[in-house]
C-alpha cells in the first residue's frame, strides 16, 4: 500500500479528493488516475455504495446477470489500478479554506486539495418495520427500474403517496400480475395526472389508511407476505405478496457542505453540464445532483465528465498561478 502524502500526523494533501466509493465515485477515481492526478477516494465503509445493497444487476451494458458486490470488486480494482487511493474515513464536513478544499473526518484526519468531487450519494427513506432489512434485495426494494424485471407475473405492494410511488406503481405493473399501493392517507400527494393514471389502470389496487407493520419471508429469505394495520380502525391483516417496493422519500447526503452551495428543494446539487456547482473547485456526480433518473449508468457518466472537468479546471488552475 503506498504511504499517504502527509503534511502532518493527520492531515494529507492530494490533488483532488473524491467523497463517496459508489459507482460515480470509482468511475471519477478511475478518470482522475488515467490523468496522473493524486487522487483519494475516501468512505466510511467498503466501497460500493447502493450496488452493495442489491442483489442482482440486469441493466448495466455488457453484464446481463452480475451480482451487486461483484460488479463494486470490479469498479474499485479498476480504479485502484490507475492508481487511486482508497481510504476508510467518513467525511463529516466540507469546507473551503483560501483555494484549498478540507475534508473533515470522522476518524480525526483531515484531507486537503483544491478539487473535490461529490459522490456521496443518499440514502432511501426506510420504514422502520421488521423484516425490512433482513428481506433487502430479496423481496425489499427502493428502486422500480433496478429491480422491477426480478418480479415478473409476482404479486408485489409499493407504499407511498407521492409522484414517485405513484408513477413507479405503475412503472411496476409491466412486469407484475397486480401491485398493491399502501398509502398511510386517504388521499394521495402526487400530481393530479399522475394519480388519474394509478386510478385507470387495472392491475393496481389502492389499500388506503394503511400502513406496512412487517415483513414476513420463508427459510429461503424471500418474501412472502406483509403484515398491515388500518390507522383509523387498527384493524391488521395479511397481504400475500412477494415484493415490497417502499417510495416515500430520498435523502441526499448533502448536508456536509458547509458552504452555501446551490441546490433544489429537496436539497439535492445544482450543477452545470461539466458538473461542477455553484463553488469553484467543487464537482458532483451521481445521486447526490439533480438529474431525471438515478442509475448506476448515470452515475457513472456523470463521475466521466465531472473527473474530467476538474481535470481541466486544475491544469487552468496551475496556469493561471504560473502567470500571476
Amino acid at each position: 500500500m503506498s504511504s499517504l502524502p502527509s503534511i502532518g500526523s493527520t492531515e494529507f494533501e492530494y490533488e483532488i479528493i473524491i467523497v463517496g466509493a459508489g459507482p460515480a465515485g470509482m468511475t471519477a477515481a478511475l478518470y482522475a488516475g488515467r490523468s496522473m492526478l493524486r487522487t483519494v477516494v475516501l468512505e466510511r465503509g467498503a466501497p460500493g455504495g447502493e450496488l452493495l445493497n442489491t442483489e442482482m444487476i440486469e441493466d448495466y451494458p455488457g453484464f446481463e446477470h452480475v451480482l451487486g458486490w461483484e460488479l463494486a470488486q470490479k469498479f474499485e480494482s479498476h480504479a485502484k489500478k490507475f492508481g487511486a487511493e482508497f481510504r476508510t474515513a467518513g467525511v463529516t464536513a466540507i469546507r473551503r479554506v483560501g483555494d484549498m478544499f478540507e475534508c473533515i473526518c470522522d476518524n480525526g484526519e483531515v484531507y486537503r486539495a483544491p478539487a473535490v468531487i461529490v459522490t456521496a450519494g443518499g440514502t432511501p427513506i426506510k420504514l422502520g418495520v421488521p423484516g425490512e432489512v433482513e428481506y433487502a434485495g430479496k423481496g425489499v426494494s427502493y428502486c422500480a427500474i433496478c429491480d422491477g424485471a426480478f418480479f415478473r407475473g409476482q404479486v408485489i405492494a409499493v407504499v407511498g403517496g407521492g409522484d414517485a410511488a405513484c408513477e413507479e406503481a405503475d412503472f411496476l405493473t409491466r412486469y407484475a400480475s397486480k401491485v398493491y399501493l399502501v398509502h398511510r392517507r386517504d388521499e394521495f400527494r402526487a400530481s393530479k395526472i399522475i394519480q388519474k393514471r394509478v386510478m385507470e389502470n387495472p392491475k393496481i389496487e389502492l389499500i388506503l389508511d394503511t400502513v406496512v407493520e412487517q415483513v414476513h419471508g420463508d427459510d429461503q429469505g424471500l418474501v412472502h407476505h406483509l403484515a398491515l394495520r388500518n390507522v383509523k380502525t387498527g384493524v391488521l391483516s395479511d397481504l400475500p405478496a412477494t415484493g415490497l417496493f417502499v417510495f416515500i422519500g430520498f435523502r441526499p447526503n448533502t448536508g456536509i457542505i458547509e458552504e452555501h452551495v446551490e441546490h433544489d428543494a429537496m436539497g439535492y446539487l445544482l450543477t452545470n453540464d461539466h458538473m461542477q456547482t455553484s463553488i469553484p473547485g467543487l464537482f458532483a456526480a451521481g445521486d447526490v445532483r439533480v438529474q431525471l433518473t438515478r442509475q448506476v449508468t448515470t452515475a457513472v457518466g456523470d463521475a466521466t465528465t465531472a473527473a474530467i472537468a476538474a481535470e481541466k479546471y486544475l491544469t487552468a488552475r496551475r496556469d493561471a498561478m504560473a502567470t500571476a
